[in-house]
């Protein structure tokens, strides 16, 4: 594997720090502003919703840009905005930052994902994906653990300006390690953009982004208030948090290893099992809560499965529309983080509807529900000819536009 894929992986940490981390302050965050826990939630959906947007936006903006270029102008937008977002008293200005701040790492994101697939050959794409993906599960394991005890200690704001200086050395092995002429053969002259459109209109991909989307819908939902669920539910110290959040990124971390061994060579298998196990996980997860040995039992558990699921879902996305070089990796990031604004938001509608502290572990279990949902349907939806089995459900999003496999090496079962 070239060493500019794990570079990508470090700084994608780096911003995974700060998309997660504000599930372990925001107590403080609601404290300080004189906020709401749901309001301070929103930080969180504000970030996705500057992913979601900026995603295949910044893509297109920056197509024609060397890759380094293009990651360096992003990574320093994303430093400046996290310091002003440690000065500032305001709650509106925290909000702005935070959506601004996801704009430049959605575009660091799409740029990333597709250097680091055109880096490796074919049989490598899966674990690319994984190493760039496993950026945010340390995140999990060290960064967000690490972020909510500087909370703890020092206040939410010498988190944000950790988030900032951990930020610099990525920038500095960004600027050392990644190609930066067309030259190279990894800014290759892009698709144009019609051709990638059309990439992406097949009937097939589409089911797969929904469930990409609802399976993180899921995933944020219950990990944006487990800091609350932990502390008021559970009876845990504050000081248990962090151990959680770092028990919930060892298992992502695992999760994502795993998927980026197995996901070229048995994508279906890898989705389809996980996509059950993990809402089998939520919705127990929520009577489990009132214990804490059962509740820190599944919080790994549930780390791997969730991340694991995801990480094989961008292969399969990506192997979906390779005329879409650019946009398969932006409508991955855009689905993903359509997932990171839903659930956190409706967790926190469940909350301020007064379901209590376990709601919103019962919403990602439905929100699992209608993922597997989408994925019968879509199945369903397909007649099959003379003499061929009906694939899974999962098996049915997982292949090409019409209906064949797919050009993607995983789609050979």
């Amino acid at each position: 594997m070239p060493f500019a894929v794990y570079v990508l992986g470090l700084a994608v940490f780096a911003q995974g720090t700060s998309e997660f981390m504000l599930s372990g302050l925001l107590s403080g965050i609601a404290a300080d502003l004189d906020v709401s826990l749901s309001a301070a939630g929103l930080l969180t959906s504000a970030f996705a919703v500057g992913m979601v947007v900026g995603a295949p936006l910044m893509a297109l903006t920056s197509r024609t840009w060397p890759r380094r270029r293009a990651l360096l102008l992003f990574l320093a937008v994303f430093v400046a905005v996290h310091a002003i977002g440690a000065l500032t008293p305001h709650y509106g200005v925290l909000l702005a930052t935070r959506f601004v701040g996801a704009l430049a790492n959605a575009g660091f994101w799409a740029v990333a994902l597709t250097t680091a697939v055109a880096l490796v050959p074919d049989r490598l794409k899966g674990r690319a994906t994984a190493v760039v993906v496993g950026g945010v599960t340390v995140a999990c394991v060290v960064g967000v653990p690490a972020g909510a005890v500087l909370g703890e200690h020092w206040g939410w704001r010498s988190a944000f300006w950790a988030v900032a200086i951990v930020s610099l050395p990525a920038v500095l092995a960004v600027l050392r390690s990644i190609p930066g002429g067309r030259g190279t053969g990894v800014a290759a002259a892009p698709v144009p953009v019609r051709d990638e459109l059309r990439a992406l209109t097949g009937p097939l991909l589409r089911p797969t982004l929904l469930t990409m989307a609802l399976v993180q819908g899921a995933t944020f939902c219950a990990f944006s208030y487990l800091e609350p669920l932990l502390t008021r539910v559970t009876g845990l110290g504050a000081g248990w948090v962090p151990v959680a959040l770092a028990l919930f990124g060892a298992g992502s971390f695992a999760g994502v290893a795993v998927a980026g061994r197995f996901a070229d060579a048995h994508p279906i298998t890898v989705v389809a099992i996980g996509m059950t196990a993990l809402t089998a996980g939520w919705a127990a997860l929520a009577p489990a809560a009132g214990s804490p040995v059962l509740t820190l039992a599944l919080i790994p558990l549930l780390g791997m499965l969730a991340f694991g699921t995801g990480t094989a879902l961008i292969t399969r996305v990506l192997g979906l529309a390779p005329g879409a070089p650019t946009l398969a990796g932006a409508f991955s990031t855009t689905a993903f983080n359509l997932g990171a604004t839903v659930g956190p938001w409706a967790g926190g509608l469940a909350l301020d509807a007064g379901f209590g502290y376990r709601a919103p572990v019962q919403v990602s279990a439905l929100l699992m529900v209608l993922a597997l949902l989408v994925a019968a349907t879509t199945a369903k939806g397909r007649r099959p000819r003379a003499g061929e089995r009906r694939p899974s459900a999962v098996h049915r999003c997982a292949r090409g536009r019409d209906g064949s496999p797919g050009e993607h090496p995983g789609n050979r079962l």
